[in-house]
């Protein structure tokens, strides 16, 4: 039987909720810059060595904040992807407009989590990997992207290219992808895999990142030709 949390332990994990609340609100509403721990000891009226008792280093604060978020999209994007009744096509770009969704909602956050190096090397195997909370959080993120190509993969297939027509130079690199994946793709199939996510990020970051602002008002019929063109790619035979 589970023993309770102490009432020590308990004001501890309180304590340590409200550090990261008040961090993403600073991030939000002030930018990446504003999130120091002395700020964050200001607004919750603490000294700032009084916050290494919780957090080592800025660095470690924004391991964990990370970590969160990355959680929460997660969530965001397997409630989406199990909502929708279908083939793994329609589930993949149900999920794909969560992502878009979620990136639009919290654009702070996606750049703190996906503009950095924050994520980890979804290429390393099992076997080589940290146990780390936020390595954890962005595998989970990198597999449910994956899985549902390995379905569609699976139940109807798709044009892969084979792998001596690829440039040599990629070979080795999606072999090391396909390992760490667990090796749910043959090897054409996962440069697929690779083109299709360039397209879905590349589109999610440009709208993000106001970078099609110069020439659209409204980016959503781009982002949806760009779906379309994933699902030729994918779902035509």
């Amino acid at each position: 039987m589970a023993v309770p949390a102490s009432r020590r332990e308990r004001q501890r994990e309180a304590t340590l909720r409200e550090i990261k609340q008040v961090a993403r609100r600073l991030l939000v509403t002030k930018g990446a810059g504003a999130v120091s721990l002395r700020a964050i000891a200001r607004e919750m009226g603490m000294t700032a060595p009084g916050l290494y008792r919780y957090f080592a280093s800025h660095e470690e604060l924004l391991h964990a904040l990370c970590q969160d978020i990355t959680a929460e999209l997660c969530d965001r994007l397997e409630a989406a992807r199990d909502a929708v009744e279908g083939d793994a096509g329609t589930r993949l770009f149900a999920t794909a407009r969560a992502l878009r969704a979620w990136a639009l909602e919290h654009r702070a956050e996606f750049g703190l989590t996906f503009g950095g190096t924050t994520l980890p090397d979804l290429r390393l195997p099992p076997e080589c990997r940290t146990g780390d909370p936020l390595h954890e959080q962005g595998y989970r993120f990198g597999r449910i992207f994956f899985d549902l190509f390995v379905e569609v993969w699976r139940t109807r297939g798709f044009a892969a290219p084979d792998p001596a027509d690829l440039d040599p130079r990629l070979v080795p690199q999606l072999q090391t992808l396909q390992l760490g994946m667990g090796g749910g793709l043959p090897l054409g199939a996962c440069y697929v895999f690779l083109e299709c996510w360039v397209m879905l990020y590349g589109i999610v970051s440009l709208e993000v990142y106001g970078k099609l602002d110069f020439a659209l008002t409204d980016t959503t019929p781009m982002f949806e030709s760009y779906l379309r063109r994933i699902a030729d790619r994918l779902l035509t035979s």
